[in-house]
């Protein structure tokens, strides 16, 4: 059994914790680009490269919004420090999410009692000119209130992000296409996980207009949100309690693990290639994007009553033998995202399991470089 103890590490020093927002503040700026490059390579369409860049604008907004609440992580014992997950993602855990949606809730509330930013401002400096000392104190409830602020506004990654459908076009008479999409993070391995479902909607009424079928098919999607399931048991699912919307296809992109040799407990050839990088601090990282894809192939009639009948979806699996089975999807492809010192280690060492690994090297000018 995991110890989560050793797994989960608090992050109890205020410069350490800094180099860790500052490492992910540069990872969630590279993602963007990344599927920048995606968008241009045609994988996904402007609605799904819409979705995902809402989803990691958010993720950046979330790294931000933490990194107020835990700026003074430290510096004395009521400040909180954040704990993250040093095994198996690299990323904050979830009950960090959890408390930071309920602090959400709470966030007029809190604004409204304390005092304003340029009042604190004012406070510090007749501190540092009156009694000629650091006002940590000060600067402290600073920090709380723009952690209350950033909330204030929302936006965030949230340990849950409901379905949302956008409509794509008209097929004919009484079939519609739409893209549902939503967002988790998965309380299991602590990591962002994003979906992307294309279907064809066969209702008498359109599927966001539809009072009953809309909130079933929300709560279902979310039920059913586990990077436990495999995408086609999702689909499946889907397909048999919804008879007139047909999934057509299903993606999912993990975010992460991010691996860091200043960080996280990484085995294997990703520990010896960060070590042989000696990357300078903020570039010392390697992150991992995971595609999985699941396509229907053709479609079947089924019985489901006496006297009617109704559409089902036959998926296609991967190809090759038995692969197919164990994954539940047509295809699956992992990338890693790097600086370019932790990349020449890796060229350098290319160890096995990372040959066929697609890599996008990134730069401090904000370039990304694809390599196969």
């Amino acid at each position: 059994m995991t110890d989560l103890a050793d797994d989960h590490f608090r992050l109890e020093d205020t410069r350490v914790t800094r180099r860790y927002f500052g490492k992910f503040e540069k990872i969630t700026g590279y993602l963007g680009r990344v599927a920048a490059v995606l968008d241009s390579e045609g994988r996904f369409s402007k609605p799904e490269i819409a979705a995902i860049a809402r989803y990691l604008v958010g993720l950046n907004l979330t790294f931000r919004t933490l990194a107020h609440k835990y700026h003074f992580a430290g510096r004395f014992a009521h400040a909180g420090a954040l704990t993250f997950d040093r095994v198996e993602s690299g990323f904050p855990v979830f009950t960090e999410l959890l408390e930071m949606a309920n602090d959400a809730l709470q966030a007029k509330k809190h604004l409204s009692e304390m005092p304003g930013e340029e009042a604190l401002k004012d406070q510090m400096v007749r501190v540092i000119t009156g009694e000629q000392a650091v006002p940590v104190k000060l600067q402290y409830a600073l920090s709380q209130r723009l952690y209350y602020q950033e909330l204030a506004k929302g936006g965030q990654f949230l340990a849950r992000n409901d379905p949302d459908v956008v409509w794509l076009e008209n097929l004919s008479e009484g079939r519609r296409r739409f893209l549902i999409h939503w967002a988790v993070y998965d309380a299991t391995n602590n990591l962002p996980t994003l979906y992307l479902m294309e279907v064809e909607d066969t209702g008498r009424i359109g599927l966001p207009k539809d009072e009953r079928r809309w909130p079933e098919a929300q709560a279902h999607l979310m039920a059913q949100s586990l990077t436990s399931l495999k995408l086609l048991t999702i689909a499946r699912g889907f397909d048999e309690d919804f008879h007139d919307l047909h999934p057509k296809r299903l993606r999912r992109i993990h975010l992460g693990p991010m691996y860091s040799h200043a960080f996280t407990r990484q085995a294997g050839p990703i520990r010896e290639v960060l070590e042989a990088a000696r990357a300078p601090e903020g570039e010392d990282w390697a992150l991992v994007w995971t595609e999985e894809d699941l396509l229907s192939q053709s479609v079947e009639r089924v019985k489901d009553g006496w006297f009617s009948t109704s559409e089902r979806e036959i998926f296609a699996l991967d190809p090759f033998v038995g692969k197919g089975a164990e994954t539940g999807a047509t295809a699956m492809e992992r990338a890693l995202i790097m600086p370019q010192r932790p990349f020449q280690a890796l060229a350098e060492r290319n160890p096995p399991g990372f040959r066929d690994v697609r890599k996008f090297v990134v730069n401090p000018q904000g370039r990304v470089l694809s390599y196969r």
